[in-house]
């Protein structure tokens, strides 16, 4: 793709859709984004539930610390390889069924992870619903991001953090209330209820219509207008839209001198992707992926899975010692994290992803520095004493609640809404598989790391990657609030290479 492809999108968005910009936000696709990011709820319910379970399994199985790591980090690193896949699968079978086949994949994971009477079963259990969950978290967000109007885009897309962050509290919740049954029982029932949510989902897809954006690639012009009818408050609105669509199609699907009826007359299923993306890219296409891969990675280099994974673990050596306690604490932490990322959702589109990530990201920095000294603490402490103790769980809410305003879910929204409709699918996978690389490296190093330097001294080593986080977004990550997808590609090009087209366009419609 030349440089020039991304530019021809900017003058598409300027007379658009003049009534969705300022209308309300359309039930029907409100509807259809919170069914689809239902499936994140099932990588968050297992963030969730393994943070307790993980101690009850440990007990019960005899397990060591190495292997409750490779554990807890097995279901991370096996999402990358549903990650990487999910790109091209979506291209090929549509947005729509790629949502069933993570379901499904995750159904058969808890389905394992619940009857597992070994160690080794438990983790084949956790190889598959890890894959089942790489498919979830980039098919969640991109469908989402393709159904949506671009004064809601912000709101819809965050919708798959909603959905962790509420199956982390739900996850939280069964810990607490089933942590008295027997040690045999417990953690089995905690790790199979997974498989409810997976049920209700692949279900509930029956009634989604397609991705229109996806029927336009295929050439299905007469399928996507039915779909944008019924996302759209008005006719004019669709029409507006599928018109936006179908010129963004025509240029990115097909070759330079091909015309736009000959993209309609063919199948696209994501060839040459992968080579576009990380042979030749162009400049903006190179910007694009620095800032989606930068994003996804400083998400999970934070931290925040290990620091919910193990919270437990890190209460226990600061002096609590009770299960429920522990739990309990867990269940304080999860209504936190919830109530922000509710909070981030419903203002994103009001105050732009730039504002609120920086602010999520500097408070994480504050947060972490707090952890670390009050862990540092108690860790040379042989009394324990209560507000070193408090100060611990205060920080950990706040770094979770902070994530929750920015990282968590700006980084769903941005890597979905960044890259132009040809490479959206398979450049969100790439992007989040790295998020998947660092938090199962994250998740399976944690504790052994800790043990060399403490707790104490692995939160600080956090802020210390925060504050280069912090700095990377301020510099690499222009703001999209209120973009059309079709007109963010140009955010990522040189102002003379926009100048330049903008010229040309112009010239063409005989302007100039």
């Amino acid at each position: 793709m030349e440089t020039t492809e991304v530019g021809t999108q900017e003058h598409k968005g300027t007379s658009r859709d003049f009534d969705h910009r300022e209308g309300r936000l359309n039930k029907y696709t409100l509807f259809c984004a919170l069914l689809a990011s239902t499936n994140s709820i099932l990588l968050g319910y297992d963030i969730g539930v393994m943070s307790g379970a993980a101690l009850l399994i440990k007990e019960n199985l005899k397990i060591t610390s190495i292997q409750e790591e490779i554990l807890v980090g097995t279901l991370n690193v096996f999402s990358l390889v549903g990650s990487l896949a999910s790109g091209k699968t979506s291209d090929y079978i549509g947005r729509r069924y790629t949502t069933v086949l993570a379901a499904t994949t995750f159904l058969i994971g808890a389905l394992l992870m619940g009857l597992a009477p070994s160690f080794l079963f438990l983790l084949v259990g956790r190889v598959i619903a890890g894959i089942g969950v790489g498919y979830a978290l980039v098919i969640a967000p991109v469908y989402a991001a393709e159904l949506s109007p671009s004064m809601s885009r912000g709101f819809l897309t965050s919708l798959p953090e909603v959905f962790i962050t509420f199956g982390i509290l739900l996850g939280y919740v069964l810990n607490y209330a089933l942590s008295g049954l027997p040690e045999h029982i417990n953690w089995r029932i905690m790790l199979g209820l997974a498989a409810i949510p997976a049920i209700i989902i692949g279900l509930g897809v029956i009634a989604m219509p397609e991705s229109p954006r996806w029927l336009a690639m295929q050439g299905r012009v007469d399928e996507a207008k039915e779909v944008l009818i019924k996302i759209s408050n008005t006719v004019g609105e669709a029409e507006s839209r599928l018109e936006e669509i179908t010129k963004a199609a025509s240029v990115l699907v097909s070759s330079p001198t091909a015309s736009p009826e000959s993209a309609h007359e063919r199948n696209w299923c994501g060839e040459g992707v992968w080579k576009e993306l990380l042979l030749r890219p162009s400049r903006p296409i190179r910007r694009m992926l620095i800032a989606a891969i930068g994003i996804n990675f400083f998400m999970q280099a934070s931290g925040n899975d290990a620091v919910i994974y193990y919270s437990p673990e890190v209460f226990k050596a600061a002096g609590i010692h009770s299960k429920k306690q522990l739990f309990g604490v867990n269940v304080i932490m999860g209504i936190a994290k919830t109530s922000f990322v509710l909070l981030s959702a419903l203002y994103l589109d009001r105050f732009g992803r730039r504002p609120l990530l920086l602010l999520g990201s500097a408070g994480m920095v504050l947060s972490l520095a707090g952890l670390g000294l009050g862990s540092m603490f108690l860790g040379r402490s042989d009394s324990k004493p209560t507000w070193a103790i408090v100060l611990c769980i205060l920080a950990v809410c706040a770094d979770v609640s902070f994530f929750s305003i920015g990282l968590g879910p700006i980084t769903w929204v941005y890597s979905s809404e960044i890259f132009p409709m040809r490479l959206r699918a398979q450049g969100s996978s790439l992007a989040i598989s790295v998020n998947r690389l660092v938090s199962g490296v994250v998740s399976m190093t944690f504790l052994t790391i800790s043990k060399k330097i403490t707790f104490g001294g692995m939160f600080l080593v956090l802020a210390g990657i925060m504050v280069v986080g912090t700095m990377f977004f301020y510099v690499f990550l222009p703001e999209t609030k209120g973009k059309s997808l079709e007109e963010i590609g140009a955010l990522f090009e040189d102002k003379h290479t926009k100048n330049d087209n903008r010229a040309r366009e112009m010239a063409q419609m005989g302007v100039a």
